[in-house]
């Protein structure tokens, strides 16, 4: 069985697959230093009150974009596990055509998930929408190019800004406001969070679908912690909050496959 983490500026999104079943996930702050063994536990006590053996764990892969989490993670694998990890990175195998001036300055989040996107839509132009700590965008062509993205700040970042650099605007639970202008400074704020992030996703990609698929119909994917409040705005064609620990899963395999 593979334990697989995405290890984020905000939260640790883990999963535990058998072949291509996903069996369970879970989420772990990734706030602070937190030790090897912190992790070790952590992840041994997940696995146990989900009624696994961490002995079942044969494969453990780390996806992660801060690097002062990768020591730690690494080594609750050696030390916990009995194993080297494996980890997102320049020089794997991917099965993408990388068409980023460095590739190593992509995110492997997102190498991640142009790696499930073409591994589940297998020749099909997709655009990734990824709404986590930050939102990204991802053009892949269905020749498996990973043409490029943009980035923009995230909504709990946009929601956190206004709180630190405002003298009266409070924080605010981030949900999909009933309607589209607010009556109380918290409605207002909920509003302007998830409509400015509403009309972003859509001018974005639909300014994606004219520049860079001449006017053709790519398959937009909402995947991230926040794909879900919009998944019945009409901007994605499809939801899938667990491509990240697929795309993780699919480029063990294709690493083992190499090897």
């Amino acid at each position: 069985m593979l334990l697989a983490l995405d290890a984020g500026n905000s939260q640790i999104f883990g999963g535990v697959f058998k072949g291509d079943e996903l069996l369970f996930k879970f989420r772990k702050t990734s706030k602070g230093n937190v030790t090897s063994d912190e992790f070790g536990i952590f992840f041994k006590s997940v696995l146990r009150e989900n009624s696994m053996d961490p002995a079942e764990i044969r494969d453990f892969a780390v996806c992660s974009v801060v690097p002062d989490l990768v020591y730690s993670l690494t080594q609750s694998a050696v030390k916990y596990f009995g194993l080297e990890p494996f980890l997102i990175q320049t020089g794997i195998k991917t099965g993408l055509n990388i068409r980023y001036k460095n590739p190593a300055e992509i995110g492997a989040d997102r190498i991640a998930t142009a790696i499930a996107g073409t591994r589940m839509f297998e020749g099909k132009d997709l655009i990734i929408v990824d709404l986590g700590t930050a939102t990204t965008f991802c053009a892949v062509s269905g020749k498996k190019e990973y043409l490029g993205g943009l980035i923009l700040p995230g909504l709990k970042i946009s929601m956190e800004a206004l709180a630190r650099e405002t003298a009266k605007l409070p924080r605010v639970e981030i949900v999909r406001p009933a309607e589209l202008v607010g009556r109380t400074t918290v409605e207002g704020i909920q509003s302007g969070l998830y409509h400015g992030h509403f009309f972003a996703i859509k001018g974005i990609v639909g300014a994606i679908k004219a520049e860079y698929f001449r006017g053709e119909d790519p398959l937009v994917i909402g995947t991230g912690g926040f794909s879900k409040m919009f998944e019945s705005a009409g901007v994605f064609d499809k939801v899938e909050p667990d491509l990240v620990l697929k795309g993780i899963a699919e480029a063990v395999k294709l690493n083992k496959a190499r090897s």
